[in-house]
């Protein structure tokens, strides 16, 4: 069985009553949980901005046209400076997926590639 949201809850109790206050309150906590959810989702947390600024610094240190492994842009980027090869290898799928670097793989071993304005 599904869990209920609190918005589900709130609604499965409203529509047995028949109390205008009560029916008033459950509105008015309806209200609040939507309000509290669009709040969490407008604002990034302190983490995104964190990765967001590494994913700058990558994009900032790779030359167009020259292809790097992961161990070679952890090593080129003073930013990614002791950050582990599964951390960058999150913020390069991240940019992968945006279209901000392409990812080949030869021989079993993934190159990224910084996609240029012309490409």
């Amino acid at each position: 069985m599904k869990k209920l949201t609190k918005v589900e809850m709130f609604t499965a109790i409203k529509s047995h009553l028949t109390n205008a206050d009560e029916i008033a309150f459950l509105d008015h906590e309806i209200e609040l949980v939507q309000k509290k959810n669009a709040n969490k989702s407008a604002k990034p947390t302190k983490k995104q901005v964190e990765n967001l600024d590494l994913r700058n610094a990558i994009l900032d240190g790779m030359e167009d046209g020259k292809a790097y492994t992961v161990t070679e842009l952890t090593k080129a980027v003073a930013e990614l400076d002791g950050l582990s090869n599964q951390k960058v290898s999150a913020l390069l799928r991240q940019l992968k997926e945006e279209g901000s670097i392409t990812r080949e793989e030869v021989k079993r071993v993934a190159y990224f590639t910084k996609v240029t304005i012309g490409d």
